[in-house]
């Protein structure tokens, strides 16, 4: 068994991340609004560093449960989401403000409402 207490602070963790990152991309109407100035060029930055925080959330996450809880959610691309932190945190100057637009958009919200439903059976 794993440790519940660790495993609901990492959950809330990605939680926060999640809602973070959708409060961040309200003015972001297209992959493009992050390319007009500076003030949204800091908010992809921002984004990017949350997207790396939740990356690693997840991977702790998987580690903490010994990779017994992430497997009952397969509607999500877990394995997708850590990669991403890898290619952030190591390929910050390859960055695609187009696949980052796609992540938030599509992705963040199932990521939301995924562990919504993890903490709510906790």
């Amino acid at each position: 068994m794993y440790n519940q207490e660790l495993v609901n602070e990492v959950l809330n963790q990605i939680l926060t991340s999640t809602e973070r990152i959708l409060r961040r991309m309200r003015s972001i109407k297209t992959s493009e609004d992050f390319l007009k100035n500076e003030r949204n060029l800091e908010k992809l930055d921002s984004i990017c560093m949350q997207l790396i925080a939740l990356g690693e959330s997840i991977k702790n996450l998987d580690k903490i449960t010994k990779k017994s809880l992430l497997k009952n959610y397969p509607e999500f691309e877990w394995t997708k989401a850590m990669g991403m932190r890898d290619i952030l945190s190591h390929h910050y100057f390859d960055l695609n403000n187009d696949i980052v637009f796609d992540v938030c958009v599509n992705e963040i919200p199932k990521l939301k409402k995924i562990v919504k439903e993890i903490i709510d059976k906790k």
